[in-house]
């Protein structure tokens, strides 16, 4: 028996599950045969479609060499050519790359490398961490404490460490708010922490690129490290390869966490990306207390380096970003036309192709968002709600004749949740 996470069990035959087989491009196929277009991309880690011949190549190469050796102390060859490639386009000088195998574990990783940064460099008093409202990192002990919880996270509250919080980005001063609380507690921070242009998991939050910029500057200025979270936002959701470059060449996060489409959603890898400055204060003799004391025997999986080298090239190859902006803008079009302003729907959030629907149900209804996903499933349309929040993040190589398909089924999915509470 499987136990599905986030899900009560108890209810979990009766949400009518889909159980997949099998996947061709960018959609899954269930046990009998029945095809759903990946609205969500498999919970947002598949990029380029499912089964693509170039990916499946780069798994079954390297598994012809060798599947895993550990980094622990030594190396391996496509994990080296990976973090090369990597390091060559992340928005971190000089970067240093530090592996693992999920997002929230590229997370504890960076609030760990922070902490003993300034313990390093003989620094003391930086302890503590500056995290915004609605925030969410990952769902181990150090990400819970970072994020705002959620997700019935408060049972854990005991065991969560305290963090400064200033409000996220529903408040539209939330950077002036972030950044004088930056300027208040400079000489205890050992790090600010943010999604950068979207919180995903509150919902598809946005924030404009120049309130990036403005924390980022003031992170710069007064000696504070900043890590940015771009485990959903990176490998161009947002239509650049990580959100954080649309704050502008200036902005330049001293760590970065990533995670979910590093390898195009076909094997678990995360990585913790290091500036070169804090690279550096972690040198020192064998075995000495600069020694940076974390490791994981899955990091830095040989196949999973294989895969995500040749995704990063075909990215690049297939000019992928072009077709998110082209079918991100079509995205907004249909939005407008066909949901903003529609009975049952509260607002729209979007940043290139990551889309949130907050629905707006009437008083006394329940599970809409729920319901809304599981009409859009019975047209052939996969999605997924946080709450009452439907998100929809399509493949980066959605074609415009799918969007439209997605957003058609989305808006009627809405309109027959409708109707049947007015019956």
């Amino acid at each position: 028996m499987v136990w599905h996470g986030f899900t009560q069990m108890a209810a979990y035959a009766g949400n009518s599950p889909i159980t997949v087989e099998r996947a061709e491009g960018r959609e899954v196929i269930d046990v009998d045969g029945r095809r759903y277009f990946d609205a969500i991309s498999s919970l947002w880690v598949m990029t380029l479609g499912h089964h693509v011949p170039e990916l499946d190549a780069a798994v079954t190469d390297q598994l012809g060499r060798v599947a895993h050796t550990t980094l622990l102390g030594n190396g391996n060859r496509m994990v080296v050519e990976f973090a090369e490639a990597l390091a060559a386009v992340v928005p971190v000088d000089d970067a240093h790359v530090l592996f693992a195998s999920d997002g929230a574990v590229a997370v504890e990783q960076a609030a760990k490398i922070a902490f003993q940064y300034w313990v390093n460099r003989g620094q003391s008093g930086h302890t503590r961490f500056l995290a915004l409202g609605d925030a969410y990192h990952g769902d181990t002990v150090g990400a819970l404490s970072l994020g705002d919880g959620g997700f019935g996270t408060e049972l854990f509250d005991p065991l969560r460490f305290p963090v400064i919080r200033t409000p996220g980005y529903a408040s539209p001063d939330w950077a002036d708010k972030a950044v004088a609380c930056v300027e208040a507690n400079a000489e205890e921070l050992a790090a600010v922490i943010i999604e950068p242009l979207v919180q995903g998991a509150a919902g598809m939050l946005v924030a404009e690129p120049e309130d990036l910029a403005k924390l980022g500057a003031a992170c710069r200025y007064h000696g504070v490290l900043l890590i940015c979270d771009e485990v959903a936002t990176g490998f161009g959701r947002t239509g650049k390869l990580f959100a954080s470059e649309w704050a502008g060449s200036d902005f330049r996060p001293d760590l970065m966490c990533l995670g979910k489409g590093i390898t195009g959603g076909y094997l678990p890898l995360s990585a913790t990306v290091a500036s070169g400055e804090i690279f550096a204060a972690f040198e020192g003799a064998d075995l000495g207390e600069k020694t940076l004391y974390h490791g994981h025997s899955y990091g830095g999986n040989a196949l999973a380096c294989a895969v995500a080298l040749r995704h990063l090239q075909l990215i690049h190859q297939w000019d992928v970003l072009a077709n998110v902006t082209v079918v991100a803008d079509r995205l907004a079009s249909l939005l407008r036309d066909h949901v903003v302003g529609r009975p049952g729907v509260g607002a729209v959030r979007q940043r290139g192709l990551m889309v949130g629907v907050e629905l707006d149900p009437p008083g006394g209804a329940t599970r809409w968002g729920r319901r809304v996903c599981a009409e859009a499933l019975q047209r052939g349309i996969l999605l997924r709600p946080l709450g009452d929040v439907v998100v929809l993040m399509p493949p980066l190589t959605t074609t415009l004749e799918e969007i439209g398909l997605v957003v058609e089924v989305l808006a009627a999915s809405i309109g027959l949740v409708g109707e049947q509470d007015q019956r």
